[in-house]
């Protein structure tokens, strides 16, 4: 595994700077989709709970051209409904090899690593987040994967942390003002 980046202190021009080139967005479920709570009950159903604002600013980052992904180490028919509403396509459920799955996907869309981030809160999302350009970790992340990233969302997992990446992106991108404008003219 690399040297983690978060060894240095990154200012928020640098985070713009890298934010700027980003073209896909690869999502953890649990922890990060959602506040990391698996609900079940006895006839075996489970429930997740998606946060609103999280699954808008994936829309929007996908009507900008930037890609969505999820790896996520559980299966789950939640999962792929979700999913299914925000058209991203490209999901790996039970995937305990994160670094087979984010290596197809950049064979998939012919990218350099540094137009990729990553979203995690957990040391099971370290491998992929050492090889991105834009590691992210949620602001309840354990504190062991704290270290790989170079931006912390203000925001919890399932509590909005995605929106904020998103909008960070797109307004890296100076399309953030332009996708307001729209909604304000409507």
């Amino acid at each position: 595994m690399k040297k983690s980046p978060a060894s240095r202190k990154i200012t928020q021009r640098e985070i713009k700077r890298i934010a700027r080139k980003i073209r896909l967005l690869v999502l953890d479920v649990d922890g990060v989709l959602t506040d990391g709570s698996i609900i079940l009950d006895n006839e075996g159903n489970e429930y997740k709970s998606f946060h609103v604002r999280d699954g808008h600013g994936i829309k929007m980052l996908q009507r900008a051209g930037v890609n969505v992904a999820i790896i996520t180490g559980r299966q789950s028919k939640v999962v792929e409904r979700r999913a299914a509403e925000l058209g991203i396509k490209d999901v790996f459920q039970k995937c305990f090899n994160k670094i087979a799955a984010y290596e197809d996907l950049i064979r998939k869309y012919s990218l350099a690593p540094s137009e990729v981030a990553y979203m995690g809160d957990d040391i099971v999302d370290a491998p992929v987040m050492s090889r991105v350009g834009l590691p992210v970790s949620v602001a309840d992340a354990d504190q062991g994967i704290r270290k790989f990233s170079l931006f912390v969302t203000k925001c919890r997992g399932g509590r909005g942390a995605v929106r904020e990446v998103t909008d960070c992106i797109l307004d890296a991108k100076g399309l953030l003002q332009g996708i307001l404008d729209e909604y304000l003219e409507a």
